[in-house]
C-alpha cells in the first residue's frame, strides 16, 4: 500500500497543507494517520476520502458560484426584460394616441367630403338648369328668327294714306 504525505496530497489538489489538515480534522482521520519520521503518512483509502471531500467542496463552491452567476444573470435579464416591456408599453401608448388623432382627422375629412359632395350636386343641378334655360332661350330666338324670315320673304309695300280707307 502506497502512502503519501500531506504535502504531496496538497500539491496534487492544488491547495495548501493547512487546507488538507483541516479536511483531515473534519473527516476525523487524525487518529488513524501514521507518523513517518516528522511527517504523517496518508494511505490510499484516507487519500481517497480527502480527495472526495475536496471534490465535493469544490463542486459545492462551483455550484454556488454557478447559482450566483445564474441568479445575477437572471436579475440582469429580468431587468432588461422589464426595461423592454416599459419601452414597448410607452411605444404602444404613443401609437394609440397617434391613432386617435388620425381617427379624428379622418372624421373631419369625411365631413369635408360630404359637404363638398352636396355642393357638387347643387352645382350640377344649377348647371343643368342653366343649360335648360339657355337651350330654351336659343330655341325661342330661333323661332323668332324663323318668324321674321317668313315676313321678310313677303315684300313690304309702301302704304299710302288713302289705303287705310279702302281695305
Amino acid at each position: 500500500m502506497a502512502t503519501k504525505s500531506i504535502r504531496q496530497i496538497a500539491d496534487e489538489l492544488g491547495v495548501s497543507k493547512t487546507a488538507v489538515r483541516k479536511q483531515i480534522a473534519n473527516l476525523g482521520l487524525q487518529s488513524s494517520l501514521r507518523k513517518n519520521g516528522n511527517q504523517f503518512a496518508v494511505d490510499e483509502e484516507q487519500e481517497a476520502k480527502i480527495i472526495r471531500a475536496f471534490c465535493g467542496k469544490s463542486q459545492t463552491e462551483n455550484g454556488n458560484q454557478f447559482a450566483n452567476q445564474t441568479e445575477t444573470s437572471s436579475r440582469t435579464e429580468n431587468h432588461e426584460v422589464s426595461d423592454l416591456v416599459s419601452v414597448l408599453q410607452t411605444t404602444v401608448t404613443v401609437l394609440q394616441e397617434q391613432l386617435q388623432v388620425k381617427d379624428q382627422q379622418i372624421a373631419q375629412q369625411a365631413q369635408t367630403i360630404d359637404r363638398l359632395s352636396h355642393a357638387l350636386t347643387a352645382a350640377q343641378q344649377t348647371a343643368a338648369a342653366a343649360q335648360a334655360l339657355h337651350a330654351g332661350t336659343i330655341q325661342h330666338q330661333l323661332s323668332e328668327d324663323a318668324g321674321q324670315d317668313t315676313t321678310e320673304a313677303e315684300p313690304v309695300q309702301p302704304r299710302s294714306w288713302w289705303s287705310r280707307f279702302f281695305k
